[in-house]
Parts: C-alpha cells; sequence; structure tokens
C-alpha cells in the first residue's frame, strides 16, 4: 500500500522560510514517478487544487507557478523516496494547505495524480 506523508507545515510570518519535506513510502519504483506539490485553500475542492511546482522522475526538470518563481524551489532526493518543497520569502497569501502527490506523467493537472498525502497547513502571518 502506498503512503504518502508531507511533513514541514507550521505558523510562520511573513519573509520567512519553510521547507516541506514529502515522503512516498510503498513504491519500490518512485524514481519512476513525477512529483508534485499543490495547494488547497478554505472553500476550494480537491480538484480546485492550485499546482505550486512540479518535478520530473530524475529531478531535471521542474515548473512553478507565477505566483511562486524566484520564492519556492522544488527538488527530490530518489534514494529517500522523498521530495521537498522551499519555500522562501513567504507572503500571506501563501497561506493554504500543502498537498503532495505522485503521478505516473506530471503536469499541473490534479488529475494526474494518483497519489496523495494528507496534506501539512502552512500559516502566514502579516
Amino acid at each position: 500500500q502506498v503512503q504518502v506523508e508531507e511533513s514541514g507545515g507550521g505558523l510562520v510570518q511573513a519573509g520567512d522560510s519553510v521547507m516541506l519535506s514529502c515522503v512516498v513510502s510503498g513504491r519500490r519504483t518512485f524514481d519512476k514517478y513525477a512529483m508534485g506539490w499543490f495547494r488547497q485553500v478554505p472553500g476550494k475542492e480537491r480538484e480546485e487544487r492550485e499546482c505550486v511546482a512540479t518535478i520530473n522522475y530524475s529531478g531535471d526538470t521542474t515548473y512553478y507557478t507565477d505566483s511562486v518563481k524566484g520564492r519556492f524551489t522544488i527538488s527530490r532526493d530518489n534514494a529517500k523516496n522523498t521530495v521537498y518543497l522551499q519555500m522562501n520569502n513567504l507572503k500571506p497569501e501563501d497561506t493554504a494547505v500543502y498537498y503532495c502527490g505522485v503521478s505516473p506523467v506530471g503536469g499541473a493537472r490534479t488529475d494526474v495524480y494518483d497519489e496523495w498525502g494528507r496534506g501539512t497547513q502552512v500559516t502566514v502571518s502579516s
């Protein structure tokens, strides 16, 4: 059974930095899958999660939504079955529950991710 677990969220102040981690267990071919970080705010459905960043299976291709470019960095360590999201210069509008997703194809659409974690809350105070 595949398990996806995010960690690293919390309450921070604007301008602070946070690193989120996502560990995938139960899948021996982690390095064959793309990974994505999405965020969801209250009132939005799962299908409306915003794609924050994605990374391909090898780590050499990444995508960022415009609002986080230059502030967030996605990376992965295939030896540890882990993907990271380094978030710098956080802003109040970054406040959301952040989810990690596993996809055989990658991309910014939620429907191509077949495994999700339970999410980790990031709250940025002004």
